[in-house]
This record gives structure tokens, C-alpha cells and sequence, in this order.
């Protein structure tokens, strides 16, 4: 159509107007469906079908289709190992390895059976049908995301699944296309599992050093992000060279990646954004593009194989989810989750249509005909609706329900304030803020810098509006809002005092002093001032490597330290901190603090990998030289003196610390005084309502 002097041919191939038309159908799906309670999955594979070749034909389904989304589904697989957390996976394995194993036996058994008795199918073209009810695709992942709940154990207990499911799914791919390829010997099961386990393991075993290494060394956001895209995209490669599809290798990456990628990061906000914005999107344009609604009711079998199929993978995942709730007795909401997030159909079944469509008979048959083919779109359109819709419904009321009631009294005025002074502190001091924080709460952190008053240099003004800056570069990247102060005072301490004060704040955190003079004390004046000054939580870091790097937090506790009125609010941080990190946190501690300790993780923090070794005597602090490594995060809670746990020994904290720990990361910390200590029945509480919860439970 020429009009104006204009070419207004369709399908549209230029390049601008491709980009600029999907870039418009991301913006403006979510608020017209916003409208219409419809998920913004569904709206995008919809726009899919309304503008690719089978519905208006205003776009062709180009190789930007075909590489944005491949990107966007490695992207989706890989979040999905990126965001789970390692504590409670590693609880669930095993749930998560039943669930893969009924959803992939279930489906593919029912399937064989109706393929071959109703559709009249072959044994081996049976098999494959049935493998593709077997297989399904995390798309409807991202409203996990976006309600905040891919942490919650149904979540991780389907993601893990969904790896376990995918993989023998295309274990039965590779070995039928094999068979027609002449290259299943007798050795073809044993080499195709021992490549991919071989792999597996290289992966398991390289990708989290070479990230600890580059991370330790670089720490510019857009290498960071450029790397971790190359570990994905490498791992993806392997799985694919060996014969697998490469969503195994992203999902891989991502799960070795997790601990070095924490959730409150500034380079998880970028990750996310990259692949929710653009990536993911382009994915699910792409397969609504697939869809030919009028070959499917205009053919003859086509929908009675779609019918066919559509009720397999719906019932089989239902069992299948049926199954894993009663076995190991889960609620009905958790069992929506597993049963939403297992049930789409995409990339894992569009692989083995096009592999079977593509494989020809002696009878110049195709292994699966036009009509499989197209029932298999519907099949991707049917089961994404559906996954979309219980997914959303069940995220929402998981959001909802998840908070446990009283939990969140501890931290509901929680704030904490970062001291500023070395500009080289200020990224790492940041980072440990956010790992530290109640990311339920907003408005909790605060970034200080304090001028003398005396001095009126416009260069101090400046400076120290360059620091706060620099801080709020940090906390903006995780999407973290971050309240800035500049305090005129009479010193440092003074003004750390009085912002403190003013803003109500509970935590402070501070960096350790570099020592001027031989007669310097090792933690200085300022440390001084502020015990004496201030009743919150302080915190001395020195912290020489990136926080995220932590491979293991080893907290030193002092005997009579769980009656401080303090000890809730820094096993708080320290366990968000481990949970965050996905690191284990190991105390050391008397036997009666150690009992403490673990009734009060057991009750609050279960989640958390920990570790417990005696320290009967604190004068013996030295042994822990032998147990706190380079990449390890020493934290020493200490006391004022004339509290419930001060001890003679604290004297010689310091001199110990700066002989036998200077080259480790450390924390000094010392508890909140305000408020009246913790007493026994604090503790038999916790005791009480965990034998409460066993029981109401049971």
C-alpha cells in the first residue's frame, strides 16, 4: 500500500518499526489488561497472536524473534535458579525431585495410554506426544516475581521440579532423535547421562569461583551484568553442545550463581529489570506468534488432537501436584502454586514438535503430523492462560497470607544509619546495609556525613554531598530508597549522636579507623564516644572484600549475651544476612548460649544454614584464628562495659583483633542497651510456641 508517498507494506520489515512496535505492545498490554484483571502474560502472547502472521500479519516472525526470545526464555529459567533461596531448596530437594518425578511419570503414562488407544498413534510417535505433556516452561514465573513470594517454599519445590521434569523430558527427546539418526547403540543412554552429569558437575564446580573471582576484582555495574549474562549464555552452550537444550544450563547457572547475586543487590535490580523488560517479554510475543487459530478449526483432526493433548497435560500436572501435596501434607494454596507454575507449555514442547515434525518415516510419514503441530499450539496457548491465571491467584493470596503474625514487631522501627567518612568504605558500606534491612520496611536507611562547624570550606560542602551521593548510587540500583544527612557538629561523634537521636534511629553502622600513630587505639575515639553517647546497636566493619563474596559468617558470642535486650535485633540482621547471602553462619558460644541460639533460629530463622561449635571460655578467642578463612566474615559481639554480658577479657579485644585479624573482615558489634534485659521465660516461650506450632500441625 502506497499512501502519501509512504510504504505501508505488511508484514513489517524494517527494523525501527519492528523494535518500536513490541516496545509499544510491552508498555501498553499491562495498563489495558490492568483494566481487564487479565495477567500481562496472557496479554502479551495475545498481542503475539493479534499482530504475527496468523492474525493481522503486521509483523513477521524474523530472527529477532527468534534470538530475543531464546534470550528471554535462558533469562527466564535462569532468574528462577537466581532467586530461589538456597536454604529452603536445599530443605525441599527432595520434595522438588518427587515433584519432577510424578510430573513428568504421570503425564507421559496417561498420555502413552490415551495417544495409542484413542488417537490411534504409533508406540514410539506415543511416547514423544507424550513426553511433550511432560514438559512445561516456567512463564508464568515472572507474577511469582512481581508479587514477592519466589522465595516461599511451593515456589522453589516447582522450580526445582520444573529442572527435574524438563531434563528427562528431553532425555527422551535426545534419545529418539537419536534412534532415527542411527546413533542409539548400546552405549548411547549411558554417554548422553554422563555428558550431561559430567557437565552438570563442571559447572556446579567452576562458574562460583570464576564469579567470586571476577566479582572480588571488578566491581563496575556493567561488567558485572555483562559477565553474568556470558556465565549464562556459556552454560546454556555447554548444555546444547552435549545434545541437551540449553535451558538446563542457564537454570544451572543460575543456581550457582545465587549466593554471589544476593536478592537486595544492586545487580539483581539489574537483572531483573533487563529480563523483565525487554527479554522475557520479546519471549512470550514470540510464541503468541506461533499461534494459527484458523488452521486449527478449520482442519479436521487438528482439534481432536488438541483436545486430546490439552486434557493430558491439564489432568497429568494436577495428579501430579495432587500427588506431592499429600505425600507431603501441604496445604491447598501451595498445591495452586506448584500446580500454576507446572502446568505451561512452551519452549521444552515447542523443541519436541519441530523435532518430530521434522523426522520422517519409510512410509515418507512425518513422526508427528500437521495435525500434532497445531494442536500444539493450542496447547501453548490454553496451558498459558490457565498457569497465568492460578499462578496470579495463588501468588496474591501467598503475599497476603505469608507474614507470620508477630514477627515483624521486632523490626517495625527499624532504622538503621550508615556513617560516611572514607570514600573507599562507601560501596561496601551500602552493601552491607542492604543485606541487613527489612526490605518489608521503606524508609529504613539513612546515610550521614558530618562537617565540622567551625569550618566553613565550600570543598567540604562538596565532598560531602559526593559521598552521599555515591551512597545513594548504591541503595537506587537496588531499589532502595536512602534518606541523606549532612550534620554541621563540633565533631564526628557529636553528630553521629544527635542525627542518631532526631531520627529515631535503632542501628548504627560505622567503619573501623585507620590507626594515625603508634599510640592510636584500634578502634579510636569515635568508637568511644558513641558507646558512651548512644544506647542503639553499633557496628564497627571492616570490610576488605565485596559483601556478597562472603562465603561464611562465623559470629563469636559472648556468654550471657541472649539476656542483653539487644540480642533479638542482631540475631535479626545476622540471620537476614546469612538467608540474603545464602551463606552458613556459624557460632561459636558456651553450651547454654549455643541452646539459646538455636531455639531462638529454630523459632524465627529456620531456614538460615548454621553451624554451632563451643567456645567455653572467651579468653579463648584465639581459636578462632584456624576457623575464620580470607572469604570469611568475622563478627564479634562485644558489650559496654557495666552490661550483663561485659567481661574482663573485651580488654584485650582489641589488641587481638589487630595481631591475629588483620587481614580478615570483621564486624565488632555491640547489642542495644535500651530497654529491660531478656529473661528464662523469654526463652521458654520460644520453647512453648514451637511445641504449640509441632502440635497444631500435626
Amino acid at each position: 500500500m502506497d499512501w502519501l508517498g509512504l510504504d505501508l507494506t505488511l508484514p513489517i520489515t524494517d527494523p525501527t518499526w519492528i523494535f518500536l512496535l513490541v516496545l509499544l505492545i510491552i508498555l501498553f498490554a499491562p495498563i489495558l489488561l490492568n483494566k481487564l484483571r487479565i495477567p500481562h502474560i496472557i496479554g502479551m502472547i495475545l498481542a503475539g497472536l493479534a499482530v504475527g502472521e496468523h492474525g493481522f500479519n503486521i509483523l513477521a516472525r524474523d530472527s529477532s524473534f527468534e534470538l530475543f526470545g531464546k534470550v528471554g526464555l535462558y533469562y527466564i529459567m535462569f532468574l528462577a535458579g537466581l532467586e530461589m533461596n538456597m536454604g529452603d531448596f536445599k530443605e525441599t530437594r527432595s520434595k522438588a525431585l518427587v515433584l519432577g518425578v510424578l510430573a513428568f511419570l504421570v503425564p507421559i503414562g496417561i498420555g502413552f495410554v490415551a495417544n495409542v488407544s484413542y488417537l490411534k498413534y504409533g508406540v514410539i510417535t506415543s511416547i514423544l506426544l507424550a513426553s511433550m505433556y511432560a514438559s512445561h516452561t516456567l512463564v508464568a514465573y515472572p507474577i511469582v516475581t512481581r508479587f514477592g513470594v519466589s522465595r516461599h517454599r511451593s515456589v522453589s519445590i516447582a522450580v526445582g521440579g520444573t529442572a527435574v521434569t524438563d531434563t528427562l523430558t528431553l532425555l527422551v527427546l535426545a534419545v529418539i532423535g537419536g534412534l532415527f539418526k542411527g546413533e542409539t547403540d548400546g552405549f548411547f543412554w549411558v554417554w548422553l547421562v554422563v555428558k550431561v552429569v559430567f557437565l552438570g558437575g563442571l559447572i556446579i564446580y567452576f562458574f562460583p569461583r570464576i564469579g567470586r573471582w571476577f566479582f572480588r576484582r571488578y566491581n563496575d555495574n556493567v561488567m558485572q551484568f555483562i559477565f553474568v549474562l556470558a556465565m549464562v549464555f556459556l552454560g546454556a552452550g555447554l548444555m546444547e553442545f552435549v545434545g541437551m537444550e540449553g535451558i538446563l544450563g542457564a537454570f544451572l547457572a543460575g543456581l550457582v550463581l545465587n549466593r554471589l547475586i544476593p536478592h537486595v543487590s544492586p545487580l539483581m535490580n539489574h537483572l531483573e529489570f533487563v529480563g523483565n523488560a525487554l527479554f522475557i517479554p520479546y519471549f512470550l510475543i514470540g510464541v503468541g506468534m506461533l499461534i494459527n487459530l484458523r488452521v486449527i478449526f478449520g482442519h479436521g483432526d487438528a482439534l481432536k488432537v488438541a483436545a486430546v493433548m490439552i486434557a493430558m497435560a491439564l489432568t497429568g500436572k494436577w495428579i501430579a501436584c495432587w500427588l506431592t501435596q499429600k505425600i507431603y501434607r501441604m496445604s491447598v494454596l501451595e498445591r495452586n502454586m506448584m500446580y500454576g507454575l507446572s502446568n505451561a507449555q512452551a519452549a521444552a514442547t515447542l523443541a519436541a514438535v519441530l523435532v518430530g515434525y521434522n523426522i520422517i518415516l519409510p512410509n515418507g510419514e512425518r513422526l508427528l503430523n500437521d495435525d500434532v503441530l497445531n494442536g500444539t499450539v493450542l496447547l501453548i496457548l490454553v496451558t498459558c492462560v490457565v498457569s497465568s491465571l492460578i499462578t496470579e491467584r495463588a501468588a496474591k493470596k501467598l503475599a497476603t497470607d505469608d507474614s507470620e503474625p508477630g514477627k515483624d514487631a521486632l523490626t517495625d522501627s527499624e532504622k538503621i544509619l550508615v556513617a560516611l567518612a572514607n570514600p573507599n568504605t562507601i560501596e561496601a558500606m551500602m552493601e552491607l546495609s542492604l543485606v541487613m534491612r527489612d526490605t518489608k520496611l521503606k524508609d529504613n536507611l539513612l546515610a550521614l556525613n558530618v562537617i565540622n562547624e567551625n569550618s566553613s570550606s565550600d570543598n567540604l560542602r562538596l565532598r560531602s554531598r559526593r559521598y552521599l551521593e555515591k551512597a545513594v548510587l548504591t541503595t537506587t540500583a537496588a531499589n532502595v530508597s536512602l534518606k541523606q544527612l549532612t550534620r554541621y557538629d563540633m565533631n564526628i561523634a557529636s553528630g553521629i549522636i544527635h542525627s542518631a537521636k532526631e531520627n529515631e534511629v535503632t542501628s548504627i553502622i560505622t567503619g573501623l579507623h585507620h590507626k594515625a600513630n603508634f599510640a592510636d587505639s584500634y578502634f579510636g575515639m569515635l568508637a568511644g564516644n558513641l558507646l558512651k553517647g548512644l544506647n542503639c546497636e553499633i557496628m564497627i566493619a571492616k570490610l576488605l572484600m565485596p559483601v556478597n563474596t562472603v562465603k561464611r559468617i562465623v559470629i563469636a558470642v559472648p556468654p550471657k549475651a541472649e539476656y542483653e535486650s539487644g540480642f533479638p535485633r542482631w540475631m535479626e540482621h545476622f540471620c537476614r544476612m546469612g538467608s540474603t547471602l545464602g551463606c552458613r553462619v556459624h557460632f561459636f558460644a558456651n553450651e547454654e548460649t549455643t541452646a539459646r541460639l538455636q531455639a531462638w533460629i529454630k523459632k524465627r530463622h529456620k531456614q538460615v544454614l548454621t553451624d554451632f561449635s563451643l567456645l567455653e571460655d572467651w579468653n579463648d578467642l584465639l581459636v578462632l584464628t584456624g576457623q575464620v578463612s580470607y572469604d570469611h566474615l568475622l563478627v564479634v559481639v562485644s558489650a559496654r562495659p557495666g552490661t550483663l554480658s561485659y567481661d574482663s577479657s573485651f580488654e584485650k579485644l582489641p589488641r587481638q583483633l589487630g595481631k591475629y585479624f588483620a587481614n580478615n573482615s570483621l564486624i565488632v558489634l555491640y547489642p542495644n542497651q535500651s530497654g529491660e534485659p531478656l529473661d528464662s521465660s523469654f526463652f521458654s516461650k520460644l520453647y512453648t510456641d514451637t511445641q504449640t506450632q509441632h502440635y497444631e500441625k500435626v
